[in-house]
């Protein structure tokens, strides 16, 4: 089992799941699930949770395997929104 340190966050990737925010930019935005959040910041409380479904970029992961399986760590304020499905 890995826990995230401070303010980081532990996501499973979806698969086959890009999404553009923004027609007119070519940035790429990723959909994951996430598996398990950090304690937070001394003054910073975590507002994303376990299962929440979030979209970030690429270029603010570090990309982790564990048991064959893909995961991304990252710190929570490079998530740029929670989906409510």
């Amino acid at each position: 089992m890995i826990i995230p340190l401070h303010d980081r966050v532990l996501i499973l990737p979806i698969k086959n799941e890009k999404t553009k925010i923004i027609d007119f930019t070519k940035e790429k935005t990723f959909k994951g699930k996430i598996i398990a959040v950090g304690q937070g910041k001394h003054n910073h409380k975590m507002i994303v949770k376990i299962n929440d479904i979030v979209i970030f970029n690429k270029y603010s992961i570090n990309k982790i395997r564990i048991n064959k399986k893909k995961y991304f760590i990252l710190h929570e304020s490079d998530i740029l929104a929670i989906i409510n499905e």
